[in-house]
């Protein structure tokens, strides 16, 4: 496939998803493959629920749609301009204790 153009394929995964006094997480690991600026997977299945205390860890199939360059490229240039909407600086001139 061209790299120019957007294309999808299924490919399998390891779905991790945590929820514990020390962790609240949930990833995605593909098999052999690197998801790169601009990539979106898609996770078929049920969304795991989980009760307070469980770690749950299951093969699943995933649909990787690679971006295109004209995509892959804007997502580079703007990336860091949206990371820096989750910062929030303050300047005060008094010290916070």
């Amino acid at each position: 496939m061209s790299r120019f153009f957007p294309h999808t394929f299924d490919v399998p995964c390891t779905l991790r998803v945590a929820h514990t006094m020390d962790e609240f997480t949930a990833n995605v690991e593909l098999d052999g493959v690197d998801p790169e600026p601009g990539d979106s997977v898609l996770v078929h299945g049920k969304a795991p629920s989980l009760r307070f205390g469980d770690v749950l860890v299951e093969r699943r199939q995933a649909t990787v749609r690679r971006a295109g360059w004209l995509e892959r490229t804007w997502t580079r240039l703007t990336g860091d301009f949206e990371c820096l909407e989750l910062l929030e600086v303050s300047f005060t001139d008094r010290r916070t204790l």
